[in-house]
């Protein structure tokens, strides 16, 4: 049935009660090809009605309560409203609570994973990045905000390093990116091709020892990580992607054993979906991701 509130009854009006926090970005702004992600957190929050809060193992949720902020307001002025979800993401953070953000193409982790790193004291913070492509351009499309510059941004702040940026999924290249990557051989690029053949058990071992002294992880994905035959509704679909089942068990698996204290879902885009296939599978990673959160709840 569906329910009243958004997040499958989950939801908390007080943030001071909140185990969770959500605060949608709508800008889609900064895309190279299909928009469209502008509309993904208002569809996500109306899909999520229908949810019960349970995990996919019959995992109980009543216990973890979601406080969802609503959305940035839309800012004509793309400087100013990167400033926005900045000082706004950066209020949520300092609270300590777990925080989802809902885009939204990929550069609105440009002011995201900033905030982040500010709330973090100067210590090192890892980044984790599901996607088809790097977005470690400097410049794309004539600008440094493009989503495909999110990475490079990131490595502009004092306490985001190569050694703890890893990106999982990748299958597409620009050729300055190539180059950017020979020469910071730090970075780790697990490729799609790479996750098939090895399997997930590799993949995550390589996480985990990657990150095993690190206190701060911020997790961005992009759903074009998935193959569009999963994931049909995005700006810039890459064939050859990982599925629904290995995207879900890599986040669960990551987001319960290291300290991710916020993550993005950015490029789902509805107007180019197909039966919400692609909104239903981004909220099937939510609701992972929320067990995760609960089960850290309780440790």
């Amino acid at each position: 049935m569906k329910q009243t509130n958004p997040w499958g009854g989950l939801y908390e009006p007080n943030l001071d009660a909140a185990d969770v926090v959500i605060l949608g970005i709508p800008f889609d702004g900064a895309v190279s090809a299909g928009k469209g992600a502008a509309e993904a957190p208002d569809r996500l929050r109306d899909l999520s009605r229908i949810l019960p809060a349970t995990t996919e193992e019959g995992f109980l949720l009543k216990g973890l309560r979601v406080r969802d902020e609503g959305n940035v307001p839309k800012n004509l002025d793309w400087e100013e409203y990167f400033r926005q979800v900045e000082e706004q993401a950066f209020a949520l953070l300092s609270t300590g609570k777990r925080c989802l953000f809902l885009g939204g193409d990929h550069s609105i982790s440009i002011p995201l994973e900033k905030a982040y790193a500010r709330t973090c004291g100067g210590e090192s913070v890892g980044i984790i990045h599901f996607d088809s492509h790097t977005d470690i351009a400097d410049e794309f499309d004539g600008h440094r905000w493009s989503h495909a510059c999110v990475q490079r941004r990131a490595l502009e702040l004092l306490n985001v390093k190569p050694e703890g940026l890893t990106f999982l999924g990748i299958r597409s290249y620009e050729e300055e990116e190539l180059h950017f990557l020979s020469e910071h051989p730090e970075i780790r690029v697990i490729g799609a091709r790479e996750i098939f053949r090895k399997g997930l058990d590799s993949v995550l071992a390589q996480v985990y020892d990657r990150y095993r002294d690190y206190r701060h992880i911020y997790m961005t994905i992009d759903i074009d990580v998935l193959d569009p035959a999963f994931a049909p509704g995005t700006g810039t679909p890459e064939a050859g992607g990982l599925s629904t089942r290995e995207l879900i068990e890599l986040v669960r698996e990551m987001t319960t054993a290291l300290p991710v204290q916020a993550v993005d879902i950015v490029e789902v885009s509805p107007p180019l979906d197909s039966s919400d296939i692609t909104s239903w599978a981004a909220l099937k990673v939510v609701y992972e991701l929320f067990g995760a959160f609960a089960l850290g709840k309780q440790v």
